[in-house]
């Protein structure tokens, strides 16, 4: 615009533009930016791990990427002594966890941190361990067979809880990790701790559950003239009511039972306890009336428990006459399995105990033939193959019938048969909220 000069200054008072940061203050700026992200990430991941065993192994992981190694070893340890102890290997066979294992405790940086001893209770780096002139000899040995030169070990601790354990990672050629890698594994590191802890101490009450559960079932079956008994029992984590029972009655007959009390923890398992041993002396005092055993076990269960239902069977069976009366609440028929018949036995239909205000089910007689099975089990069994319970019911009755005919003759052979083509692939023994109960008595 005419008179208009664009060539006059800014007025004094206008800001000058601020110089930008320099190359070392951006490439800083990124690196912590980075590390950040990359330490929230494995945060993330390892918050979600629900059991000890992934989270000591998503540890190991994590760690092993942090401080550039490829290989390692995490021993878990807790200082108290109260366990759970336990060994894992990252990039490492079990025959190298062996050799490892011979290397005199006191002789390795990770033996030391466990022992707690002066001067062990931060990070060891061995960054170049085959030139030290004071290496133990069999630690020489071994470093050079597994082909590892330098390791870096730091203590696994929780501020609750101590000293949990120890982890070393070991690298092909001499090196150690760099200071801001160090720093970042010490942070991962410190929130591992504090959730490892917290698993520990679950990790402790799942086995203390367990433990009841199991003591308060048959400690071992017993032998009854004319027929061979097996059972197999697995405790979910948090403990469940499943129980089994087999006891010998007045003249050589037998008393087989199972059953399956709402809820889990500690209160589930008291109570399986206490309506178990009711359930013993009921079958002593009217056994050959499994009705009217149920039917006690039920007003009991009322009265004593009038928060919890429970299904139950029980059996009064005769070996000598392979005669067998039972009665069911709510519960799996038993399976009748031998060379001829696959077939479920055909028990009324019944609520389980505590349903109803009164409960009362027809019982039913068996006659089975020589060398066939009575096998009776809980629906956890069924619960736990994830199926819909017809097709669980398919399942049970499938693997049953697919006992080999060398195997028929053996009831611990049978119980592991079936319970291994249920639950493929480790979900016997996998982290499951229901209990798992089979109890097989092959008749001669």
């Amino acid at each position: 615009m005419a008179g208009i000069d664009s060539t006059v200054p800014s007025p004094a008072h206008t800001v000058a533009p601020t110089p930008a940061p320099s190359a070392v203050i951006q490439d800083r700026l990124a690196g912590w930016v980075s590390d950040l992200t990359t330490l929230h990430e494995l945060t993330e991941r390892l918050a979600r791990t629900t059991t000890l065993h992934s989270a000591l192994r998503e540890v190991l992981d994590a760690g092993a990427g942090l401080v550039g190694a490829r290989r390692g070893l995490l021993v878990l340890e807790p200082a108290d002594g109260h366990g759970p102890d336990t060994t894992l290997g990252l990039g490492l066979a079990h025959a190298d966890l062996g050799h490892i294992e011979t290397v005199p405790r006191s002789a390795t940086a990770i033996g030391r941190i466990l022992d707690g001893l002066p001067g062990c209770d931060g990070e060891i780096a061995h960054p170049d361990l085959l030139a030290e002139d004071g290496l133990d000899a069999r630690h020489r040995e071994v470093a050079v067979r597994l082909g590892y030169a330098a390791s870096y070990t730091v203590p696994l601790t929780a501020e609750t809880a101590g000293r949990l354990g120890a982890v070393v990672w070991l690298y092909d050629e001499p090196a150690e990790p760099p200071e801001r890698r160090r720093q970042l594994a010490g942070r991962y590191l410190h929130s591992a701790g504090e959730h490892l802890a917290r698993l520990v101490e679950l990790e402790r009450a799942r086995t203390t559950v367990a433990t009841i559960a199991d003591e308060l079932l048959p400690t071992r079956l017993p032998r009854v003239a004319g027929v061979r008994l097996a059972a197999r029992h697995r405790t979910g984590p948090r403990g469940g009511g499943d129980w089994y029972d087999a006891l010998p009655l007045p003249d050589g007959a037998l008393g087989l039972a199972v059953g399956s009390v709402t809820g889990a923890g500690p209160s589930a398992v008291a109570a399986m306890g206490r309506l178990r041993a009711s359930l013993r002396a009921y079958a002593v005092m009217e056994g050959e009336d499994p009705v009217a055993v149920l039917s006690d076990l039920e007003l009991l269960l009322r009265l004593t428990e009038p928060a919890r239902s429970a299904t139950a069977l029980f059996a009064f069976c005769e070996p000598r006459l392979r005669k067998i009366v039972l009665a069911g609440a709510g519960h799996i028929p038993p399976l009748v399995l031998g060379d001829r018949r696959t077939e479920f036995a055909e028990t009324s239909l019944s609520a389980p105990l505590g349903m109803l205000a009164c409960w009362e089910a027809p019982s039913v007689d068996l006659i089975l033939n020589p060398g066939e099975t009575l096998l009776l089990c809980t629906d956890g069994l069924l619960h736990r193959t994830g199926d819909a319970m017809d097709r669980a019911y398919a399942r049970l009755h499938s693997a049953a019938a697919s006992v080999p005919a060398g195997l028929r003759d053996d009831p611990e052979a049978i119980v592991d048969h079936v319970l291994h083509t249920v639950l493929p692939d480790g979900l016997d023994r996998a982290d499951s909220a229901e209990d798992v109960v089979l109890l097989a008595a092959r008749f001669d």
